[in-house]
């Protein structure tokens, strides 16, 4: 199976850290982020969980819920997650999926072969409350995941849910976003009276719509 944007995140049942659990039933209405690690008690991975981890409150904020996932089983996860807290000053209270059978990995496409025929590459999921897949990020095991980027995307994936709106590039929280071409510029300035600034027909700007 290849996971691809918009399709349906598959639902599934696993081992974790914090128990058996049911993917639909842990996200319930929120955001959900499925992120992989090739496996337990590596560097980069420690330091990605912890800071995940760290930005725990950041989450909370967007009502999203993370989950990671490595090969390796639970007691090794419970391990391995003590050393995350002590190397990385932080406190992992979110599940790590024990998935040893690569049953989940399977489902969502995160052993690429060429890589590595056991491994996990280092990829990550971004899932709508509707349960449909937004973002799909594939790191190489050698590079760490940036996760100010990852909290980036979640706020431009939200913003554009409500709005008739893209973001550009290098956009952050509170910077003027682009009205989309479905949008006429007659409509768009009544749709969003703070403003429109029109570069180019096509190139039309105005301030973040959901800050007062």
């Amino acid at each position: 199976m290849s996971l691809r944007l918009g399709d349906i995140a598959p639902n599934f049942t696993a081992k974790s850290s914090l128990g058996e659990l049911d993917f639909y039933a842990y996200l319930g209405d929120s955001w959900g982020i499925l992120f992989s690690h090739p496996a337990d008690y590596t560097p980069v991975c420690t330091t990605e969980l912890g800071k995940t981890a760290g930005l725990k409150d950041e989450f909370e904020k967007r009502n999203v819920k993370v989950l990671a996932l490595s090969v390796d089983p639970v007691d090794k996860h419970l391990g391995w997650i003590s050393d995350i807290n002590e190397t990385q000053h932080c406190s992992v209270d979110f599940p790590i999926i024990a998935d040893d059978d690569r049953k989940v990995s399977t489902l969502y496409d995160f052993i690429h072969p060429n890589a590595s025929a056991t491994a996990t590459v280092r990829s990550l999921v971004i899932i709508a409350p509707d349960k449909t897949v937004k973002l799909i990020i594939t790191y190489p095991a050698s590079t760490g995941r940036n996760f100010v980027e990852v909290l980036r995307v979640i706020d431009s994936l939200q913003l554009t849910a409500h709005y008739s709106v893209a973001t550009p590039a290098n956009w952050k929280q509170g910077e003027d976003v682009i009205v989309v071409p479905a949008v006429s510029t007659e409509d768009a300035i009544k749709k969003f009276p703070k403003g429109v600034e029109i570069v180019k027909p096509y190139l039309r700007y105005t301030p973040q719509p959901d800050i007062e």
